[in-house]
């Protein structure tokens, strides 16, 4: 890799005047240095199973308020595995999200490595070191959501077969993560300068601190790895909630943990596939994507009355956009989709200045603030703290009610049942098609119930984890052991 980005230049230029700061070549680093390690990380985030189709599918495609969407021809080929769950051995979306993960991990362990062997403990080393943790801790986390038990490897592989070693379990995968990121928490910086923009933080490092310990149930923790984030005062819901999806709104002050992008046709490509798999699948000017992962009538009707987010969430087929006035695609015989995702929507003056459909310059928004105050609310009700849960849920509600009272009430139930309802209810809204529906799901242990309510009544238990890749099966001789019931 000739060129390792991870930041971009401000949004208030015209967006091809953005130039990839921070880019640095081979030549500029020092050989083999520690840094370039780590920036060759954040260049396996653009991979096809950390930012691209396999991560849809995985993440949300599987849950009960989207489907697979795309042609019917797509369709009957992959809805069987995402849609109805009957998962086979040797899917390529699932063995790519395992591949990737794994390659990820791999460039960790080797930043990892070279750290150790170099002996340093100054603050940039320990914050080098902290972006490796960090990176590793969020692929084990997927991993072990997405498959459960899974091969532990923490260091760094000099032959093939070194990466042949049997499961871990569950909670020896989450001790790791739980060690990455209490090592990233305490040595990554509150912020980066500005050229340095995309790079991981302390609050990102908190936030996903966070995730782990609500798909454990401890409350407590995740409350305190929230509150941190929190009271950072890096971050706020200043952004209406329209615009958080717009080119000219990424790394905005919500942006916790953001995949860049950047491609500009002539000069540079370091894009990734997120807004291209999931694009509307038409003809013309209007062909911007496979159209994977397509929200169902399930997330339409579950916004309440005026909630302003739907129509942020959802393109409609057949019906002009705000706010491009582009006419969308109707739904027709073999692409027969009422609904598209609207939060990978390109902006058409993009399309045309970069002579690109795909939308390889549009970044991936893997963990923004209002998730963070909904996680502290659900942990804050769960403890007990009602009158904080609520303040959380109310500021989430607020911004997206705007100066528009009619609409969302302030939700005042103290009754915790009632009130864990209501913020499971705003996950679902405000979060609608970005990626953590599906986990929510099993992490409140109603799954099963939901997703036969929507439908979707192949699902069961053991679905909640994929198989192993055949592959992998087959490549380590049967030291890999198939998950349960497959």
């Amino acid at each position: 890799m000739s060129i390792l980005l991870f930041a971009l230049s401000s949004c208030k230029k015209d967006w091809l005047d953005r130039k990839p700061l921070g880019q640095l070549t081979e030549d500029e680093l020092p050989a083999g240095s520690l840094e370039g390690k780590v920036l060759a990380i954040y260049a396996g985030l653009r991979s096809e199973g950390t930012s691209g189709l396999p991560y849809v599918a995985v993440h949300n495609i599987r849950s009960d308020d989207a489907d697979i969407g795309s042609s019917t021809g797509d369709e009957a080929g992959a809805a069987p595995n995402t849609d109805n769950f009957q998962y086979t051995k040797d899917y390529w979306l699932w063995g790519n999200y395992w591949t990737d993960h794994y390659q990820l991990i791999a460039l960790c362990n080797n930043a990892l490595q070279m750290a150790d062997s170099l002996g340093n403990d100054d603050q940039t080393t320990l914050s080098l070191v902290g972006e490796a943790k960090y990176f590793r801790a969020w692929a084990y986390f997927n991993l072990v959501r997405a498959f459960g038990e899974v091969p532990k490897i923490d260091f760094r592989v000099y032959d093939p077969s070194e990466n042949i070693v049997p499961k871990a379990s569950i909670a020896e995968i989450y001790q790791l993560i739980d060690a990455d990121l209490e090592a990233a928490t305490t040595t990554l910086p509150l912020n980066w300068e500005s050229r340095y923009i995309g790079r991981i933080t302390s609050g990102a490092a908190f936030a996903l601190q966070a995730k782990t310990f609500l798909a454990r149930s401890q409350w407590g923790k995740a409350l305190a790895a929230a509150r941190m984030v929190i009271s950072s005062g890096q971050y706020d819901l200043s952004v209406p909630y329209d615009q958080i999806f717009t080119e000219a709104k990424e790394n905005s002050k919500e942006s916790v943990f953001e995949i860049q992008a950047i491609y500009t046709q002539a000069q540079t490509d370091l894009g990734i596939t997120y807004a291209n798999r999931q694009g509307v699948r038409g003809s013309g000017d209007m062909n911007l994507g496979w159209g994977w992962n397509v929200p169902n009538e399930r997330l339409a009707t579950a916004f309440e009355e005026g909630d302003p987010r739907k129509d942020a969430t959802l393109l409609y087929a057949g019906k002009v956009n705000t706010p491009y006035s582009e006419l969308i695609p109707a739904p027709t015989a073999t692409v027969p989709r009422p609904y598209w995702n609207k939060k990978v929507y390109t902006n058409p003056d993009i399309r045309v200045q970069t002579g690109s459909l795909a939308g390889n310059w549009f970044n991936f928004r893997v963990i923004r603030y209002a998730d963070v105050l909904l996680m502290a609310a659900e942990a804050a009700n769960e403890v007990g703290e009602h009158e904080a849960a609520l303040a959380y849920l109310e500021e989430v509600r607020a911004r997206a009610r705007g100066n528009n009272a009619s609409i969302l009430p302030e939700v005042t139930t103290e009754d915790q049942e009632e009130l864990r309802q209501a913020i499971r209810h705003e996950r679902q809204v405000e979060l609608g098609m970005e990626n953590e529906r599906f986990f929510d799901l099993i992490r409140w242990g109603i799954d099963v119930e939901v997703m036969h309510a929507a439908g979707k009544t192949g699902y069961q238990i053991r679905n909640r984890f994929l198989p192993i890749p055949q592959r992998e099966i087959d490549r380590s001789g049967g030291i890999l052991i198939q998950n349960p019931d497959y």
